[in-house]
């Protein structure tokens, strides 16, 4: 369809064919549409991740702050990005003007680390992942959270969630899935209410949907 594009993700078909998608390491957001061409509908610091369309048109966004900024010129996904981290977000973009609105940085005064992946339930709220972040020896541990799209309401559903990358809902809207990037393996939680999902015991089985056996890391997921 194109090409030339910095490290895309979050890709969202839109009705007239063009694709909504980000620029990870070009920190844009970009449409390209069905003739090639490609237009930049924002330009967004850090590192734009998943997104997604909320209710009312904007594109809700998960923004790792920038935690692969130096593999653009570095090559090194794992690379330490220094001052060029802005630490996570959660940003609306608004198609008509292209303007940026953070509206969560953090849950009940914990910092997101990065945040990466995001689903819409049918409530109008959303899912989304944070992939946590590896500072030289130390490692910042994160979870899923539910938020509203309008900035006003931020819970923390699952914690902890070990490098949590893709997420998606089951079609009844009942099961939440997400990604482990670095164990390979895809966990799911029963939800109880929207925002609230059922306690999985360490040791339940039930809790991890499969893992893959020796070096397999996961990124995103689509149901």
């Amino acid at each position: 369809m194109t090409s030339g594009l910095a490290f895309p993700e979050g890709p969202i078909a839109m009705a007239d064919g063009s694709v909504i998608l980000v620029e990870m390491l070009g920190m844009r957001l970009t449409r390209a549409y069905p003739d090639g061409s490609v237009e930049v509908v924002a330009e967004v610091p850090g590192g734009p991740n998943g997104a997604a369309i909320s209710p009312d048109g904007s594109i809700i966004l998960c923004n790792n702050g920038g935690k692969f900024a130096a593999a653009a010129t570095t090559g090194d996904m794992s690379a330490d990005p220094g001052d060029l981290y802005l630490g996570g977000s959660i940003q609306s973009v608004n198609l008509a003007t292209g303007a940026v609105t953070d509206l969560y940085r953090d849950c009940e005064g914990n910092p997101f680390a990065a945040p990466n992946d995001i689903v819409f339930d049918d409530q109008g709220g959303f899912y989304f992942t944070d992939n946590g972040m590896t500072r030289g020896r130390t490692t910042l541990v994160s979870g899923i959270f539910y938020g509203k799209p309008d900035g006003t309401s931020m819970v923390e559903v699952e914690f902890p969630a070990w490098d949590a990358n893709g997420i998606g809902l089951s079609p009844d809207g009942q099961i939440l899935y997400w990604a482990e990037s670095m164990t390979g393996r895809v966990m799911r939680r029963r939800i109880s209410s929207p925002g609230v999902v059922e306690r999985c015991d360490l040791l339940d089985p039930w809790g991890c949907l499969f893992g893959l056996g020796g070096l397999q890391m996961l990124d995103s997921l689509a149901i």
